[in-house]
């Protein structure tokens, strides 16, 4: 009796079965095999919105502030020249100051004993031309500033935009009240409007 285990027959491995290089094969032709992935159709370039256009739109568009800066330093020098006609009109502490420096001189000249002529002209005169002087000098300043003002734009580089309207009106109007105190400080100084009192003479 024959106790050993009866042994079954293994099959043997197909080779090509197990050779991976043979699962994927390509065509002689040059055509790759449908194993192969298809290539990926190339995607529609979309240009990207970078902002430039907006930035160029804002560029062509002043913003508020730049509106706001527009005409600032022509105007501020319009209505200086406005403000100093107007002090040399109606006089400033400046010339009052002048006018009783000069005073004070003219009584120190005459304490001594001197004639009212001399008197009239050192303590009243002198002051009185101190201080139309002084108005003089805030005069031609304002008609200066103004004049300025007015011709600036047919100098240096030409503006993007007009000026303002009320610039212009407030320059003329500080052009027109200093040419009127000058005209008005000059009758003042070589007393054109209103002569020096004269003494009269001493009855006998």
């Amino acid at each position: 009796m024959n106790t050993n285990p009866s042994k079954t027959p293994t099959p043997a491995a197909d080779p090509e079965a197990d050779n991976p290089a043979d699962a994927v094969t390509e065509d002689t032709t040059g055509t790759p095999s449908e194993a192969a992935p298809a290539a990926a159709a190339p995607e529609d370039h979309v240009p990207e919105d970078d902002g430039t256009e907006d930035a160029e739109h804002d560029d062509l568009e002043p913003g508020p502030f730049t509106e706001a800066r527009h005409g600032v330093g022509a105007g501020a020098a319009a209505v200086v020249s406005t403000a100093l006609g107007v002090v040399a009109l109606t006089g400033a502490w400046s010339g009052r100051v002048a006018a009783e420096r000069e005073t004070l001189i003219g009584q120190l000249q005459t304490s001594g004993g001197s004639s009212a002529a001399q008197q009239i002209s050192a303590i009243y005169g002198d002051a009185w031309h101190a201080t139309a002087l002084v108005n003089g000098v805030f005069a031609a300043l304002a008609l200066l500033v103004g004049a300025l003002v007015l011709v600036r734009p047919a100098f240096g580089t030409p503006a993007t935009r007009p000026r303002p309207a009320w610039v212009r009106a407030v320059a003329l109007a500080g052009t027109a009240l200093g040419t009127l105190g000058v005209l008005i400080s000059v009758g003042m100084y070589f007393d054109l409007f209103l002569a020096l009192p004269v003494a009269g003479a001493p009855a006998g």
